[in-house]
């Protein structure tokens, strides 16, 4: 998610004997724990689409309250993505199609997405669950584990675009993930999620709560509010621009 102002909500991780190299035969064995704790490749790769709604609440790098935080996430397989938020610093519309979309600004203006706001989405597609969870199945990942419990996705294309999941050894389900954060592109900042709690959705875990932290400060605290599975999202819909440039939060 982006969070407000530089702190952007922008997107929600084994015990194996191996050598210090942790090769990529353990690396995957680790995917495969975690995507069997998650439901199962075959349920994994049945989502077609997902509709998410969150609320977060949020607070600045010097703990002072921003306020609430909603946001909708569509997603269709395996590189459309539109985005639509409501705050109090941040409210704005975002489409992607994995090579070019547009945005509608906190300040109301439409634009093509260039710079570091396209790098923002390319980021946010590039880890976004759906697709980290099936690193192995599809094109443009590499998988590799660079110490015990902790699965490192890479881009292909990319090698500074990672995710690291840590993995709870009992449960094998995630517990973090870590990257570099582009919720603001001119300035970087490590990133970490960290679930609170796990909600099922046709028999598929997805985080219920989670906490965002950039450079170890808590920026955020999301909590799922719905999630529609195979809904048949349209994607000449998603990318339609809104007439009135306003975020669709879904509201009935």
């Amino acid at each position: 998610m982006r969070l407000p102002v530089a702190i952007r909500i922008g997107t929600v991780f084994s015990f194996i004997c191996c050598s210090a190299a942790f090769g990529q035969d353990a690396a995957i064995e680790l995917l495969h724990h975690m995507q069997n704790a998650l439901g199962g490749v075959t349920k994994l790769s049945s989502i077609h689409d997902l509709d998410q709604s969150v609320t977060a609440n949020t607070w600045d790098r010097h703990g002072r309250p921003l306020g609430q935080v909603r946001k909708r996430v569509r997603w269709v397989k395996p590189s459309l993505l539109r985005l639509d938020q409501v705050g109090p610093y941040d409210t704005y519309v975002l489409y992607f199609n994995g090579t070019a979309g547009w945005e509608v600004l906190p300040d109301g203006h439409l634009v093509d997405l260039t710079g570091g706001e396209k790098a923002f989405a390319e980021k946010y597609l590039s880890g976004f669950e759906l697709n980290l969870w099936l690193a192995d199945r599809l094109p443009g990942y590499q998988v590799s584990s660079p110490a015990q419990n902790v699965i490192r996705i890479s881009s292909r294309n990319n090698a500074h675009r990672q995710t690291e999941i840590t993995l709870d050894p009992s449960s094998w389900l995630p517990v973090k993930e870590s990257s570099v954060s582009l919720a603001d592109p001119a300035h970087p900042v490590p990133s970490e999620t960290l679930v609170r709690q796990w909600m099922v959705v046709r028999g598929v875990h997805f985080p219920r709560r989670v906490w965002v932290l950039h450079g170890g400060i808590r920026l955020a605290d999301i909590e799922t509010k719905a999630i529609a599975l195979n809904s048949r999202l349209n994607p000449i819909e998603l990318a339609r621009k809104p007439s009135n440039l306003k975020p669709d939060m879904g509201d009935r």
